[in-house]
């Protein structure tokens, strides 16, 4: 593991942000001196309400709907959770759900607890770009679909979905559609009233924020069933709202939305800039799904005839952070589900890395970057077979 005098080189900002300075400042107040409960009526706690009134306008501007249409979680993971109960809840007759094989797990977990209730669940595929067949998806809309759920940006490949082109096949169907955007909100123009989708999914930490606070989109015309039962967010979520927190989802929005343009483009040319020389200076290195229509900030690479834990851990000792495309659980590798639903081959998942670049990266980090990560792939490559990750990790 590096060691803490090593400067921190993060291109993990898929997983989750450094949070912005001036969002640490909108929140300290509310953290120190106004510490009022938004539901009582003396000054304390009206000074509060006002501050979630402001953070909801902050947000819905960014997200482009009403004020009224936003309603604030604890995370993306609970807006997902809100918003597929709430449409699963409305009709007892509509028991079926369409998805796709390549979500994040927030959505994945809970279709399959759904499931094992009785919901019958079809989980479309995607090709090998990491692209979605709409003339499927229409298909697999039946009189009981209560409900269509799919991420907008995929957080390991960046592919992006049509969701302008999806909204028009559930709307034409009468079929409510829930958008995952916790990794496209910041990064991408939403315009979620103009979109027509019932649903829209947001993560505070995924803009800068700090983790435990989310925001869901309700479209106004459509019908919510709470699962946390209480007065708060007009009846929509109980549970004393985190004010600070939401203060700061708010600032990060405004942030975000002044910002949103700049930003793209800088994170893109990084993004470019990187990918570029791996595929130019590394033999065996390919892009992981569709190099165009993804997120600009996204680059999910596999490096043949190496394992990414043995990369992860190499890298890390040079201070630099991003993720493998696979999960660690009690020793035994999993390549990642998306990669594989993409028709990967397991030894193409467990050789891939994901780079996500973000707001404060610099030149000079990606330059150090572009030096250390081919010196770590011919390591690997050198000595460690693949298979065994575990020999490079002892060097």
């Amino acid at each position: 593991m590096n060691s803490s005098s090593q400067p921190i080189i993060y291109l993990d900002n898929n997983a989750t942000t450094q949070v912005d300075p001036a969002v640490f400042d909108a929140m300290m107040p509310w953290l120190r001196d106004e510490y009022g409960n938004p539901s009582s009526v003396y000054g304390l706690g009206r000074r509060a309400a006002s501050a979630l009134d402001t953070a909801r306008e902050q947000v819905s501007s960014l997200i482009g709907s009403t004020p009224e249409e936003v309603l604030f979680t604890s995370c993306g993971s609970e807006s997902i959770n809100s918003a597929i109960l709430s449409a699963a809840s409305i009709d007892p007759d509509k028991t079926h759900i369409i998805t796709t094989a390549v979500e994040h797990s927030a959505t994945i977990k809970l279709c399959e607890h759904l499931a094992r209730r009785g919901y019958e669940i079809t989980w479309l595929p995607v090709n090998s770009s990491g692209h979605l067949d709409l003339e499927k998806l229409a298909k697999a809309i039946r009189p009981d679909t209560a409900l269509v759920t799919l991420l907008w940006a995929n957080n390991e490949t960046g592919v992006l979905f049509p969701v302008q082109e999806i909204a028009k096949i559930t709307n034409e169907k009468k079929v409510p559609l829930h958008i995952d955007a916790v990794q496209a909100v910041g990064k991408l123009p939403i315009g979620a009233s103009d979109l027509g989708v019932q649903f829209l999914s947001l993560s505070g930490h995924k803009l800068h924020c700090p983790k435990g606070v989310g925001a869901l989109y309700v479209n106004r015309r459509m019908r919510f069933t709470p699962w946390l039962r209480g007065s708060q967010e007009n009846a929509r979520r109980g549970g004393t709202q985190n004010v600070a927190s939401i203060v700061g989802l708010g600032k990060a929005a405004e942030l975000a939305a002044t910002h949103q343009e700049e930003e793209r483009t800088r994170v893109k040319e990084f993004r470019d800039r990187f990918e570029n020389t791996m595929l130019t200076q590394v033999a065996g290195t390919e892009v992981n799904g569709d190099r165009e229509n993804r997120l600009p900030n996204t680059s999910s690479l596999s490096f043949e005839g190496i394992e990414s834990e043995g990369a992860l851990m190499l890298l890390d000792d040079q201070g630099i952070c991003c993720s493998a495309g696979s999960a660690c659980t009690s020793g035994s590798v999993h390549p990642s589900h998306v990669l594989k639903a993409m028709g990967f081959t397991n030894d193409r998942a467990r050789g891939s890395l994901r780079f996500s670049f973000g707001r404060f990266n610099t030149d000079e980090e990606i330059d150090k970057a572009i030096e250390a990560v081919p010196t770590v792939i011919e390591k690997l490559r050198k000595l460690s077979p693949a298979g065994s990750p575990v020999l490079a990790a002892q060097e």
